[in-house]
């Protein structure tokens, strides 16, 4: 009995083009591509995302062994999309940086600092606390399959060996920055209106008793009053950055 093996150069050129899309994804997807996983596991994840999608999009990988060029080009046009899409999808959980950036502020912390776990680098403590809470809601909800999906369906928007859309690509990218920074001003507007009304308060304090140390009174203040909102509208701005993150993972993945 003999057994033809002659398929399986083109089938492991097909599964290394389809690993280097999926892998430079899951290097920065949220949830999966935090800085605090081992390598191994998001190796792993990778690897096994590679052999459940490979079979689904096999007809549509042709891969030219008489030529390593084109194949070097491939591979390096599925490294591009797939640092697109991650990208794409770290930088909807941003939106949250971006959010306890502007809380910070108006609370008076913006001087409090702490090391963001999952990115291993400087933050404002409000900021990594709703990553954080962003990453675990994420999970909570099975909202990290939506970024699964959307791989997937990458392959229906951008096909292997096709030509490179740049002007999608650049238009994605600044929708997902601009979507980001928005949500990011409308989570903490709570908080703007609080800081506007509560100085403008204190300016007035300040005019009515010149002799009232309004400092030290306002700080210790504000910081109450902010918690107390911030605690009061948490559920709140989870609910609207779930819908913010479903919504972007489903643009990446149209039905």
């Amino acid at each position: 009995m003999r057994i033809d093996v002659s398929f399986l150069p083109a089938y492991a050129a097909a599964f290394m083009l389809v690993f280097a899309r999926i892998g430079a994804m899951v290097m920065l997807m949220p949830t999966l591509g935090e800085v605090n996983i081992p390598v191994r596991i998001k190796l792993a994840i990778a690897v096994l995302l590679s052999m459940i999608l490979l079979p689904l999009h096999r007809a549509a990988i042709h891969v030219d062994l008489q030529s390593l060029a084109p194949l070097a080009v491939q591979l390096v046009q599925e490294i591009f999309i797939g640092i697109v899409l991650g990208a794409t999808a770290r930088v909807t959980l941003s939106a949250l940086q971006v959010a306890g950036a502007v809380i910070a502020q108006q609370l008076g912390l913006g001087f409090v600092t702490a090391i963001d776990p999952t990115q291993g680098q400087q933050g404002l403590l409000v900021g990594n606390f709703l990553t954080l809470l962003g990453v675990t809601v994420l999970f909570a909800t099975d909202s990290h399959y939506l970024v699964i999906e959307a791989l997937n369906q990458s392959y229906a928007i951008f096909a292997p060996g096709a030509l490179m859309p740049s002007g999608d690509v650049a238009d994605l990218a600044v929708r997902a920055f601009a979507g980001a920074f928005k949500i990011g001003i409308q989570l903490a507007a709570p908080f703007l209106v609080f800081g506007l009304v509560f100085n403008i308060g204190l300016g007035v304090l300040a005019r009515l008793m010149p002799q009232m140390q309004v400092y030290f009174v306002g700080v210790p203040l504000s910081i109450i009053i902010g918690f107390l909102i911030f605690a009061g509208v948490l559920v709140v701005m989870m609910g609207v950055f779930l819908d913010y993150f479903g919504g972007v993972m489903h643009e990446l993945a149209p039905r």
